[in-house]
């Protein structure tokens, strides 16, 4: 279970690791956008996993990266071509980051210094802890960005913003790319004021 908890907390890829930072800017400004990429990215790291585990040590060592590639790509495809038969609107709204899921460094990563070198169920339970990580971070994320940038919560409203002299727009610039740098900055600067707490006391 040590595999299955270290990618959601002390090796969360996104707010630790700082991996996979391109799609969580660019998909976290909606709560339904960041949990459909994140349940794409932890089906593709599983899966990866998985067949990597069990074949990676019959893969020609020189050209074991493409061979991960191949591996990778071919679940991605998957992933578009089931989103675009039953959700072409997440699929739609996600865009080019469903394919660039291939070259997302947090599941090569996987590939290359866990899965290939480990066993069957350690690697899939690397690949879930990751991609629940990575759903959590993008989950946090888009909540604050989609609360204070659109008033929503999965795209419901549930506040209106008032002023001295009537409505006022909610903060536009919060799912804008500058507000997830923040977000991400402060969630960061939050995490790691907690470690320096814990690290006094012990």
């Amino acid at each position: 279970m040590k595999e299955l908890r270290k990618g959601i907390f002390k090796e969360n890829p996104v707010l630790i690791l700082l991996l996979g930072l391109c799609p969580a800017l660019a998909v976290s400004s909606s709560i339904v956008n960041a949990i459909g990429m994140g349940l794409a990215a932890t089906f593709v790291l599983v899966a990866s996993n998985t067949i990597i585990s069990i074949f990676g040590r019959f893969f020609p060592s020189k050209i074991r990266i493409p061979c991960f590639i191949v591996v990778i790509a071919t679940f991605v495809t998957m992933v578009e071509m089931i989103m675009n038969s039953y959700t072409p609107e997440l699929n739609a709204a996600l865009g080019i980051f469903i394919p660039l899921i291939v070259v997302n460094c947090i599941i090569l990563g996987r590939a290359e210094a866990f899965a290939s070198r480990n066993k069957l169920w350690p690697s899939i339970l690397d690949g879930l802890g990751m991609g629940a990580g990575f759903t959590l971070a993008l989950t946090i994320i888009a909540f604050f960005r989609e609360v204070l940038g659109s008033g929503t919560f999965l795209n419901i409203r549930i506040t209106d913003y008032y002023g001295p002299v009537g409505p006022v727009a909610p903060a536009a610039v919060m799912i804008m790319a500058p507000g997830a740098f923040i977000v991400i900055a402060l969630l960061i600067g939050f995490i790691n004021l907690r470690k320096e707490k814990h690290i006094r006391k012990s």
